[in-house]
């Protein structure tokens, strides 16, 4: 087995990094605030994780409490901004005491035994206290709802298929902008949209695009959440919210997407993390290119040697990846490899290779792909042994990135990110075409998040970058802010809702908020 330990790379980097205390930002009393021409008095938030405070991959109760939504809130409450509630969870563990298999609890930044190597893992230290079939009632303030589309919030009944959602939906068939606007909102913010390609991206693009298929009807899409809405139908439905929302005179602040190139869950494994310096990897290059000599000379007999494998003793070398774009050519580099592996393992490799190559810079390996690589695949070793292939040999042909390829739930190949860049774009006409049409204050988020990733975001005293874990702006999902990346959306909204509105609010020292979170800094809820 070749165990190249490049489970998230960047933390290794990493020295001693946790959240930060948080301060009430000073204000100063001498100065006016206002609303200019918007009322907040009922500040209504509707959206996704992102707006629920969703981070870690779970929802606990500091990540609510530090959402944009609920910082945004205390901001507005110095121009006559009402009392802002949350539908919060019973601990800071985070996920489900019902099912903690499919909902978790948190991520926590762990060490090992002489507290080093610094790496995600689930927090073990406690269990989830939240029971999702205990209704809290209706009227939340925020109306964020983790893993909702765009067509979710309109759907009659989301709350029995969505636990988020039916922990605090009025009744069965509720919906959410129906529990929204019964709130009779002034103001309301809205971040939906996300999901409609985040499932499609973080799956390695492994959905359907209905934007290729044509389909409209969001009632028979995945209901994993793994394909990309069309166009049309995210547009009808936004289209929808947005007319409802103002319809009752309401002033509102609406945000845009960001490119998944920001999120370093697509950023931080590099597609070349096979270093010859590797104690494992290294002395097995070699090996490997001797291996791959005949599978090489197949690809050249049957005319495309641009497939061929090879791993550099002087430089990290690119892992081997499934390329549904490909042309399969399984049959023929079957009969190719034939004469040197005997038909029995040639006909296994031509299926395994069919379709197969290097990365290159412009594929996108996903977060969680950094704890399979170089890794032994026991199934697929099984599998070749049951196949007749002796003991040594299936597992040669069997360490994920190296001689399996890594499989399409992976990788996000350029014709992928090409289908999701195009959605996004669409998405956002949409969004920033709505809120002028109908004078609303709009955020572009994705500039911002763009800045982040490239270069980087000053704040008095520090930087907020992509970076996975280091960078300050992404919990360690890779996808989800951190609260001070919630603060620096707040401030980009009030910034906002000054230039449409004339609102002159109070913005908060981002440099305040908290980053990622120890395992010993989890706050555990109190006993029975």
């Amino acid at each position: 087995m070749i165990k190249n330990n490049i489970k998230y790379l960047a933390v290794l980097a990493l020295g001693l990094v946790a959240c930060e205390p948080e301060f009430d930002n000073p204000i100063d009393e001498t100065t006016s605030f206002t609303s200019g021409e918007a009322d907040f008095s009922k500040y209504v938030a509707l959206g996704n994780s992102l707006t629920a405070g969703f981070a870690d991959n779970a929802l606990y109760i500091s990540g609510q409490e530090n959402s944009y939504p609920n910082i945004l809130a205390k901001r507005l409450a110095f121009a006559g901004g009402g009392e802002f509630t949350q539908p919060l969870m019973s601990d800071d563990i985070g996920g489900f005491s019902n099912d903690p298999l499919r909902f978790p609890p948190r991520l926590v930044l762990e060490f090992d035994e002489n507290g080093e190597n610094p790496s995600p893992g689930v927090y073990a230290g406690g269990v989830p206290t939240t029971d999702f079939t205990s209704n809290l009632g209706s009227s939340f303030n925020n109306m964020g709802v983790p893993g909702a589309r765009v067509y979710h919030l309109g759907f009659p009944g989301y709350g029995t298929a969505n636990p988020y959602f039916g922990r605090f939906a009025s009744a069965a068939n509720a919906t959410v902008i129906g529990d929204a606007l019964a709130q009779n909102p002034t103001f309301f913010s809205l971040w939906i949209g996300n999901n409609d390609i985040l499932g499609y991206a973080t799956s390695g693009g492994v959905g359907e695009d209905h934007n290729v298929t044509g389909n409209t009807d969001p009632s028979t899409y995945s209901v994993a959440g793994l394909d990309i809405t069309n166009n049309n139908t995210f547009a009808g439905t936004y289209s929808q919210l947005i007319t409802g929302l103002v319809g009752s005179g309401a002033k509102g602040v609406v945000l845009n997407l960001p490119n998944v190139t920001s999120l370093p869950f697509f950023t931080t494994v590099p597609f070349a993390p096979l270093s010859p310096l590797s104690p494992t990897f290294g002395p097995q290059i070699p090996t490997l290119n001797a291996t791959y000599a005949g599978l090489n000379q197949a690809f050249a007999f049957i005319g495309v040697p641009e497939r061929s494998i090879t791993f550099s003793e002087t430089a990290a070398s690119a892992v081997v990846i499934k390329d549904e774009s490909l042309t399969d050519i399984s049959a023929a580099l079957t009969q190719a490899l034939t004469p040197t592996f005997g038909a029995g393992l040639a006909g296994i490799l031509g299926a395994q290779f069919g379709q197969a190559r290097q990365a290159t810079a412009n594929d996108l390996l996903v977060l969680t792909s950094s704890g399979i690589i170089g890794e032994l695949d026991e199934d697929r070793a099984a599998q070749l042994v049951g196949l007749g292939v002796p003991q040594e040999q299936a597992g040669q042909f069997s360490i994920n990135g190296v001689t399996l390829p890594l499989d399409d739930q992976y990788v996000l190949i350029p014709d992928e990110q090409a289908a999701i860049e195009t959605a996004r774009v669409a998405y956002n006409t949409t969004i920033q075409g709505l809120a002028t049409a109908n004078g609303l204050a709009f955020v572009d988020i994705a500039a911002a998040l763009s800045q982040a990733a490239n270069g980087g975001i000053p704040f008095n005293g520090g930087v907020v970058t992509s970076a996975f874990a280091s960078g300050g702006g992404f919990s360690l999902d890779g996808v989800h802010p951190t609260p001070r990346a919630h603060a620096l959306v707040a401030n980009s909204i009030m910034d906002a809702l000054e230039e449409t509105y004339g609102a002159q609010l109070p913005r908060v020292d981002i440099g305040d908020f908290g980053t990622i979170t120890l395992s010993n800094d989890v706050i555990q809820p109190p006993s029975n």
